[in-house]
């Protein structure tokens, strides 16, 4: 059954895991490096655990929080091409408990994601959350719907306020996904979480230089 892991750090995110991911990420070759070098035994015993199905509530709200994500294709040459995703909060959405879903919008036309995509539709995706150093990875097959294919899906997918041209569709299966550890990511902020943060002082910055200004006009009319 799902089980919990403990809280690390400021991360506020209580951490669930996919006990599927392993069987996909753990090739022999990953496991023979596991056993040389001595972590073999710890990701066994975590082999071993029940698997979950689908997203909980967890994943479900982290992936709503999200403006960005990366996205991993394997092209025909075997060399894989990772590729920022971003746009408004919320732009990758929950369809249902084992899918999400996109609008591809117009970028710079090389169109090597769905190119990829094409030949092997095997996705990584990673999520990341800066300020509290939650990642989250994921992997999945994706398949690209066109616009006019499936008009309801486009409507649930749309960002209407978002001022860009789509392109088309992509929905994503789950295939399985983990969480990673917070280690080695540098928390960074939003242009908006920086205001937010500092409202308050702007705030009084701002009522302080309204009373210096009262003060100024006060010693020149004496």
């Amino acid at each position: 059954m799902l089980k919990k892991k403990p809280e690390i750090g400021n991360n506020r995110t209580k951490i669930f895991k996919a006990m599927n991911y392993a069987s996909l990420a753990f090739t022999d070759a990953v496991r023979e490096m596991q056993e040389k070098l001595g972590s073999r035994k710890s990701y066994a015993r975590m082999e071993q655990r029940s698997y979950v199905d689908g997203l909980t509530e967890n994943e479900v709200g982290f992936i709503a929080a999200r403006d960005s994500f990366y996205m991993a294709t394997i092209g025909e040459n075997g060399y894989p091409y990772i590729q920022h995703r971003g746009g408004p909060k919320g732009f990758i959405k929950v369809l249902d408990k084992k899918r999400l879903g996109i609008v591809d919008y117009k970028g710079n036309a090389q169109y090597i994601t769905v190119g990829n995509l094409a030949t092997n539709n095997h996705v990584a995706l990673i999520m990341i959350d800066y300020p509290t150093r939650t990642r989250f990875k994921l992997y999945a097959s994706a398949r690209v719907v066109e616009l006019n294919d499936d008009p309801a899906l486009y409507a649930q997918l749309d960002m209407e306020e978002y001022q860009s041209r789509p392109e088309r569709m992509m929905v994503f299966d789950v295939d399985a996904y983990d969480w990673n550890c917070p280690q080695h990511i540098t928390p960074r902020y939003t242009r908006e979480e920086v205001d937010k943060a500092f409202a308050s002082q702007s705030e009084y910055i701002l009522q302080l230089e309204a009373e210096i200004k009262k003060l100024q006009e006060q010693l020149r009319t004496g």
